[in-house]
């Protein structure tokens, strides 16, 4: 049996930085027979300038929504953005399955080979079952009002039903934030049968944060264009996790998404309500685009939580490239080495979707998706 051999400037495998004595070989599917080097590997060896590193994991992803590329404008903040997505979400069938397709091809030359995708209807299901990506499904529940949890709860029960007929080990319910989900609502999600896997934006915006500790700020014009009568919530000047992270079972991991606000007290107070069981996600092009700012990248990395990258959605974002999301914190944080993002990136996205028995790094019997990067992050190419 022949088998294929790569060799670059430099290798990354998952895990670690190799340099250009290090030798890939695999099957001509990509699997992985082993890491190498040169004077072990024998003959007929690819050498290739640039970074060789398993396929791309975007953690948190929004597919569906890839129709409102370029519809909503940058820096509106966080409270006009979704009042923005809610206004300009809808379009014809036609024209949101053309705009999942396109935005799953860009996702493909920029060599993602899997994701973690929030489905909030059925849109994707028929593109995804073409089966050009491994995707893990959250279709999200959201409603903040007690009166309709039972409503919502029904409605994303049926989007739920609908893809985990198809991918029964890769679909979760999952509740959209702590301002968006009741306590009866979370209870139906968190109950939901072999539901272990768990996501859920998380402070997002100094909005978001103002809103939940003290029921001020800016995000209360979204309850007021709902006519929500918003008497019931009393806030007691936290982050609203308490009321949410505590309720998980044993069985129940969350990675919580965008971080922005997220800082050392919250880090203590995570830990002890949810030990263990946490991860984080950072989607920096988003945070910039809507105006956010960035997270703390140091304090997550340098805390004992797991960290991966997504890119969140085209109506958030000018892109779906987990590169373009490398380099861009690469530039924010100079002081963070390149191999820790490429990990996050690649291993630690598997790990947190479960899905690294097969992708994720290259080690023996793997089938990662091989990618060579410029040094400069400012290509990839998928070359098996």
């Amino acid at each position: 049996m022949s088998y294929l051999k790569f060799s670059a400037t430099a290798l990354f495998t998952g895990q670690a930085w190799l340099g250009p004595d290090a030798v890939l070989i695999t099957d001509h599917q990509g699997k992985v027979v082993t890491v190498t080097t040169r004077a072990e590997a024998g003959p007929d060896i690819r050498d290739e300038k640039g970074i060789l590193c398993p396929g791309f994991v975007n953690a948190h992803l929004h597919l569906e929504l890839s129709h409102l590329k370029g519809r909503i404008p940058k820096d509106t903040g966080m409270t006009r953005f979704l009042l923005s997505v809610v206004g300009e979400r809808g379009d014809t069938a036609e024209k949101i399955a053309e705009a999942i397709e396109e935005a799953e091809n860009a996702m493909l030359a920029n060599g993602i080979v899997a994701a973690g995708d929030i489905c909030n209807t059925t849109d994707t299901l028929a593109q995804k079952q073409k089966g050009r990506i491994h995707y893990h499904n959250f279709v999200e529940s959201f409603g903040f009002l007690p009166q309709v949890a039972d409503q919502r709860f029904a409605q994303s029960l049926e989007v739920f039903q609908q893809f985990q007929a198809l991918w029964p080990a890769r679909t979760s319910m999952v509740p959209h934030a702590p301002y968006s989900v009741s306590p009866a609502l979370l209870n139906s999600i968190l109950s939901v049968p072999g539901n272990s896997l768990l996501c859920m934006h998380s402070q997002e915006s100094d909005d978001e944060k103002e809103f939940m500790a003290h029921k001020e700020g800016p995000m209360l014009q979204l309850y007021e264009r709902m006519k929500a009568d918003l008497s019931f919530f009393q806030p007691k000047g936290g982050s609203g996790h308490e009321s949410i992270l505590p309720r998980l079972s044993a069985q129940q991991s969350m990675m919580l998404v965008h971080n922005v606000t997220t800082n050392d007290r919250d880090l203590a107070a995570f830990a002890q309500w949810l030990p263990g069981r946490l991860s984080f996600c950072v989607c920096a092009g988003a945070n910039l685009y809507i105006g956010n700012g960035l997270p703390d990248l140091p304090l997550l990395l340098n805390s004992d939580y797991p960290v991966a990258i997504g890119t969140d959605s085209l109506a958030s974002n000018h892109q779906l490239s987990i590169l373009e999301e490398v380099r861009i914190l690469h530039q924010h944080f100079p002081q963070i080495p390149l191999s820790s993002l490429l990990h996050s990136a690649t291993l630690q996205g598997a790990r947190l979707l479960g899905m690294d028995a097969f992708l994720g790094s290259f080690e023996a019997g793997k089938t990662p998706g091989i990618l060579l990067c410029k040094e400069d992050l400012t290509a990839v190419k998928r070359i098996v």
